[in-house]
């Protein structure tokens, strides 16, 4: 069960952050930011192995006693970090990289809107609700 959904912008300042028990938000915004020194350690990395070809998904970042963070990189540097309850033994690397191209695309939709700004926050009731599909698909 996805506990926690987070869209990251090119220069780490989260675009979106939505968390399913609000009262852990704090939290969630810190496990995020922590994950983000994971994230571009895995760029790097990938970026000398590989040269411009990289797997856009990172895969498990790091685990936590009650967590588990993913990480996916755009091509345009914009981070997604999905944290996932570590309870939950039955969710498989493909079903996390299906969240995370859902995530892709919906994000794309909402960049392609002639009334969205880059670089603002997303304010957008079809990606919430993609969201909000997300969190409790995976429940």
């Amino acid at each position: 069960m996805a506990v926690c959904i987070a869209v990251i912008a090119k220069e780490n300042y989260p675009l979106y952050i939505r968390s399913l028990p609000t009262q852990n938000e704090l939290k969630f915004h810190y496990t995020v930011h922590t994950s983000l020194d994971v994230v571009e350690e895995k760029i790097s990395a990938a970026g000398k192995s590989l040269g411009d070809q990289r797997e856009l998904y990172l895969g498990l970042l790091y685990p936590t006693e009650d967590y588990k963070v993913y990480g996916y990189v755009t091509n345009s540097k914009v981070k997604f970090v999905i944290v996932v309850d570590s309870s939950n033994t039955s969710l498989r690397d493909n079903e996390i990289r299906s969240m995370f191209r859902k995530l892709h695309n919906s994000f794309t939709d909402v960049m392609c809107n002639p009334f969205h700004n880059p670089g603002d926050t997303i304010q957008s009731k079809a990606f919430d609700g993609i969201v909000s599909g997300m969190m409790v698909q995976t429940g």
